[in-house]
């Protein structure tokens, strides 16, 4: 069973709902949380913005491809991603944003730090998506607090780690899954997320299933304004281990399906080396190569 849990009461330190994140973050490295500062109405607004945008022409949406850019921002095709190397590259279409930083910070030559791509259409696409960026990250540092406290840590124990985050926004665009998709096709292969903690608003539909610990997958759907969240490899080497990063999948059905992971990941120079220890491990470095790994057009070069 997948906790599900009242966020303002986790962050009230209710014990049911510590309890709960516990089990979440220790075990299935899943949960889903409602109640939060995020409505399904506003969730539901940033659905239909990117899902506008999904729907344009192609050539429309060419000028905006990342494959051009060498950076994680902009527009991503069919068959940009491959998250799994014994999988085909992932059929779905996405659009990433992240940090906006001054022109003139020197940081913005990192490809984690890159300056966002932002296209004319929709109208509004910017300020939607800016916006929620902003909120979203509000939302998953509350989470992260509630995950410190759950595993023994200060609340704060992480907090330091966020003043400039890498956090990835994302929209995602998954077909009905292809008649010629075979065994090694998916929206997303199977896959552990990189980072530290992934916030993820999705339309309610049906798609993304969940590894067991004794194998076999669980289905996992939320509507707008109820949120599924899940742990990184990042997450997993910070805490020492207490935390489990969990393997997860798309494979696509019938219906079209939009989804919206904020993927909440420190500043580039954070040490994420487990708590306490001695030890170094640098947070930009480690999601720079795990991004190489992934995008066809990094692949390639």
């Amino acid at each position: 069973m997948i906790p599900s849990i009242d966020l303002e009461a986790l962050e009230a330190d209710v014990p049911e709902a510590v309890a709960a994140m516990h089990e979440a973050a220790t075990d299935i490295g899943f949960a889903t949380v409602y109640n939060t500062a995020l409505s399904p109405e506003r969730v539901q607004d940033v659905i239909e913005t990117y899902r506008a945008f999904f729907k344009l022409p192609e050539a429309q949406k060419r000028p905006y491809d990342m494959a051009g850019s060498g950076a994680n921002r902009g527009w991503g095709a069919a068959g940009s991603e491959q998250v799994d190397p014994d999988a085909n590259p992932d059929y779905k279409q996405f659009f990433d944003s992240g940090v906006s930083l001054p022109p003139n910070d020197p940081r913005c030559a990192m490809p984690v730090y890159a300056p966002n791509v932002w296209p004319q259409e929709p109208a509004g696409f910017e300020a939607v998506i800016r916006q929620y960026y902003d909120d979203a990250c509000g939302v998953a540092m509350t989470v992260l607090r509630g995950v410190a406290h759950s595993i023994g840590a200060p609340k704060d124990a992480f907090d330091t780690g966020f003043d400039t985050p890498m956090a990835l926004l994302r929209g995602n665009y998954y077909p009905s899954r292809p008649d010629w998709a075979g065994a090694k096709d998916f929206g997303i292969a199977t896959h552990t997320d990189y980072g530290c903690l992934t916030l993820l608003a999705t339309d309610g539909s049906p798609g993304l299933e969940v590894r067991k610990r004794g194998g076999g997958w669980i289905p996992l759907s939320a509507d707008p304004g109820t949120f599924v969240i899940n742990f990184g490899e990042m997450m997993e080497v910070w805490s020492d281990g207490k935390v489990r990063a969990t393997p997860h999948r798309v494979v696509g059905g019938l219906n079209e399906r939009i989804s919206v992971p904020l993927f909440f990941n420190p500043a580039h120079d954070t040490n994420v080396a487990p708590l306490g220890s001695d030890k170094f491990v640098l947070a930009g470095e480690h999601l720079a190569a795990r991004f190489e790994q992934t995008y066809v057009h990094l692949q390639k070069k």
